[in-house]
């Protein structure tokens, strides 16, 4: 269950962008559906559908700030969930048949429809991501083997089902773990889950969706995204299904912003190919120190920090004195990494000096991708785990690598939403 502070970021996903009504309206549409948040680490669930809540048997509580993974076995269907993944990489539209997982662990088929909801200006980024799901009744053979759940078969599915559950709410399902560290390798519950099912509904191959049910899923995710539009068009920032930016302005994609999310140090990611270097990716972190909100943020140049007496600094070693502003703007130009101590403001004017460590951020081609600012406040107390405060910073801008390069690597074409 999500901490209160937890719940109040999942309520801005909502009420920051569209009216503080939206949850109402949404609950009053009769679709089975998720919404999901890229931009909070973890990439999760912020609405949840009166009628998926009810296929699924949870609880409210029980879902909001999960990743919708809760209702998969990982291993399980591989396939799916690569395809699942691509589509919130390369932000398009995917519709596929899923075995889900009840809450008692009964199984039942869906056809999922997930699709991009972009913002309708300025970067053109994707806000949400939007899961409709219509279910889909067992066929011939699937409907008669799939009579499961009676009797201890039964029962130990469900317990195994738990047991998965419980893990992943303590953030190590060792489903999950198996799953990316070992591609096709199963966990030892896993493996027992898939034993027990061998003449079960899983067996079987997904039932085909029939044209009605892909044509009902389709008007579902319309008839959801319109309402966000008419509640976006209430707070002037509006929202589509199509992506609606200038050509040739690159976007973070959703991979990226998601791993990004994971790395819990103070930042802000910069494109020095854009005019004026604006930011394009803001921590949590950075947002908490100087209590901007993060379309505040986005698209401004790091300057918007700067006040009275934040372009000279002594420098006690030599007793001189110089301008930052222009050390910095050199750094840049060479590609090379610079440290300064600065300055800074926050939203309601309380001054902090900031320990700045910039460094540029290269793409897997070895191109310079991005420029990373990693922020430490002076004088904050702070274990930084056992490091340093500069092994801190180092620890960001390596985790930032590692980040940008798998993304720019796993980066394909990206497809337009249809």
């Amino acid at each position: 269950m999500a901490s209160s502070d937890d719940r109040s970021a999942l309520a801005r996903s909502l009420t920051s962008r569209y009216s503080e009504w939206i949850a109402e309206a949404l609950d009053e549409l009769p679709e089975c559906f998720l919404i999901t948040d890229p931009a909070i680490p973890g990439h999760p669930i912020v609405f949840a559908s009166r009628g998926f809540l009810a296929m699924e048997w949870y609880a409210m509580d029980e879902v909001l700030g999960r990743n919708g993974r809760i209702f998969q076995v990982p291993a399980m269907e591989r396939r799916s969930v690569m395809e699942i993944r691509k589509a919130v990489r390369e932000e398009w539209t995917v519709q596929i048949s899923l075995l889900n997982y009840c809450r008692d662990g009964a199984p039942h088929w869906i056809l999922f429809h997930m699709c991009p909801v972009f913002e309708a200006a300025g970067s053109g980024r994707v806000v949400h991501f939007l899961a409709a799901q219509v279910p889909v009744p067992p066929r011939s053979r699937a409907r008669s083997r799939s009579r499961w759940c009676g009797g201890a078969t039964g029962m130990m599915l469900r317990a195994c089902r738990n047991e998965l559950l419980m893990d992943e709410d303590l953030g190590c399902s060792r489903a999950e773990e198996s799953f990316v560290d070992e591609g096709l390798g199963c966990s030892h519950a896993e493996k027992s889950f898939v034993e027990m099912r061998s003449g079960g509904v899983e067996a079987e191959e997904p039932p085909v969706a029939t044209n009605c049910e892909k044509e009902k899923a389709v008007n579902a995710a319309n008839s959801i995204v319109s309402t966000l539009n008419r509640y976006s068009k209430i707070t002037g920032r509006v929202v589509c299904g199509k992506r609606c930016c200038p050509v040739g302005v690159p976007l973070l994609s959703s991979s990226l912003i998601i791993s990004l999310g994971r790395i819990k140090q103070n930042f802000v990611l910069t494109d020095p190919h854009l005019p004026d270097m604006p930011i394009v990716y803001a921590s949590d972190a950075f947002l908490t120190l100087t209590g901007y909100s993060r379309d505040e943020v986005l698209g401004r140049n790091c300057r918007f920090l700067n006040g009275p007496g934040t372009s000279l600094e002594v420098l006690k070693e030599v007793g001189t004195r110089f301008n930052i502003k222009i050390y910095i703007k050199d750094s840049i130009c060479a590609g090379q990494a610079c440290s300064v101590r600065l300055l800074n403001y926050r939203k309601d004017a309380s001054s902090f000096w900031n320990l700045l460590h910039i460094s540029p951020i290269r793409d897997a081609c070895g191109k310079i991708a991005f420029y990373v600012g990693v922020q430490l406040e002076e004088g904050l107390k702070c274990s930084y785990n056992g490091l340093s405060p500069e092994m801190w910073q180092l620890g960001a801008v390596g985790a930032v690598k590692v980040a940008v390069r798998g993304s720019s690597l796993s980066a394909g074409p990206s497809r337009p939403s249809s």
